[in-house]
């Protein structure tokens, strides 16, 4: 395909197009959130808003880049021989960062990044119920005295951590490993606390796992708050009394508010589900708690087997924090609003990743977690520099679809 000839009147910088992300993250969405979010510019840029949105995607693309390398990767294929890409400096691209701020980013990420599996897809159901999962991780941040004052720094034998961290908290698909719902915060800010920002995203229809840090009588009550159906490990020493024992062994129980505990009003009722890992030798008892009270409808042996999709959402935040970032890397804003803005440009990427191979998966009637992300990574940032500049109209990029 040869070079495509830039209209009069039109900037170079207006026709950067990133292959997958550009498909993902379409140019008239991206100048609709600008909008939005009041970061339409008054004057013509080098860097318009439009191309910092795409610049910190790609930024979180090629995580291991500098600020020039990417925007050289950006501008590739864009000259005309008359007017050749011009590859603005770090310090001006770090300005065009802090004009943009987090807003634009977190914006988008409400608007695209959404479940997207359909009743085809393999592995992302139970039964009637479509599976998603939360959990929590930390993030290693640039080593500066603004990060360090408002993200904090984990503690350790020694007295403090090596670096600042956020901590994310991320609500995601089991079966297509699709983040759509994140929280950030300072460490100092729980796990529990900052899931409440993420209860809005459940709807009927779907099965929450959770781990046992998040069981608590409230957290549970604004869970299932919006429909969805829960099933959530609790830790042993939870008092759950036998009400009633099932035909599979499992029992309902009754949990109360902390001020109801000792007058008993107001009960919850809950059906719990105790096991042990026989096949493997572990004889550690765990706990499940839920509100798939029927046990014709949610057999207590599914549920148990069922409770491992939990460990995708493991899977997914390993993704990003290890494959797309890197292994042992921080992340390179040195203030709060441009981790932020870092944080969700790397949710955005994962999810235009992740909904690609889905569809790959659709096509080939496979399930997505037989797709190898590491290679889905590696062919997306191949075609970043074929495809810079050209309409994402004429392209049609895909994953390889071979398992691995």
């Amino acid at each position: 395909m040869g070079q495509v000839k830039a209209p009069a009147g039109e900037r170079l910088s207006d026709r950067i197009a990133i292959g997958v992300l550009t498909q993902a993250f379409p140019r008239s969405l991206v100048d609709e959130v600008i909008a939005e979010c009041g970061r339409v510019e008054r004057r013509s840029r080098l860097l318009p808003a439009r191309v910092v949105v795409y610049f910190v995607l790609a930024m979180c693309l090629f995580f291991g880049q500098g600020y020039e390398e990417v925007a050289r990767l950006l501008g590739e294929g864009l000259g005309d021989g008359r007017r050749p890409w011009r590859v603005p400096t770090t310090a001006a691209i770090g300005r065009a960062r802090r004009r943009l701020g987090p807003e634009p980013l977190k914006v988008l990420f409400a608007r695209v990044c959404r479940p997207v599996a359909v009743r085809g897809t393999a592995g992302a159901w139970y039964r009637r119920w479509q599976l998603v999962a939360m959990d929590g991780t930390t993030l290693d941040l640039a080593d500066t005295a603004d990060n360090d004052e408002f993200f904090g720094r984990p503690g350790s034998g020694r007295g403090v951590g090596a670096f600042p961290q956020a901590r994310l908290v991320a609500l995601a698909e089991c079966g297509t490993h699709t983040v759509f719902g994140a929280a950030l915060g300072p460490l100092s800010v729980s796990e529990q606390t900052l899931s409440r920002q993420l209860f809005a995203h459940l709807r009927a229809g779907m099965l929450l796992l959770a781990d046992r840090g998040f069981y608590g009588f409230e957290l549970w009550q604004q869970a299932r708050a919006g429909g969805a159906d829960l099933l959530w490990r609790v830790k042993k020493n939870a008092a759950l009394p036998v009400v009633r024992v099932l035909d599979d062994g499992s029992y309902l129980s009754e949990v109360h508010a902390e001020q109801d505990r000792r007058t008993r009003r107001h009960p919850v009722t809950v059906r719990v589900i105790e096991y042990t890992l026989a096949s493997t030798g572990d004889t550690m008892l765990y706990r499940l708690v839920t509100t798939l009270l029927d046990p014709t409808q949610a057999p207590a042996g599914e549920l148990a087997a069922l409770y491992t999709q939990r460990w995708e959402i493991e899977t997914t935040l390993d993704e990003i924090k290890t494959h797309q970032r890197g292994p042992r890397l921080v992340l390179r804003s040195k203030y709060p609003w441009g981790v932020e803005q870092e944080v969700y440009g790397l949710l955005l990427v994962h999810h235009a990743i992740r909904q690609l191979m889905h569809q790959a998966a659709l096509h080939e009637g496979i399930d997505p977690d037989r797709l190898s992300f590491t290679r889905s990574l590696r062919v997306v940032r191949r075609q970043v520099p074929a495809q810079a500049g050209l309409s994402p109209r004429h392209t049609r990029p895909r994953t390889d679809p071979r398992p691995g």
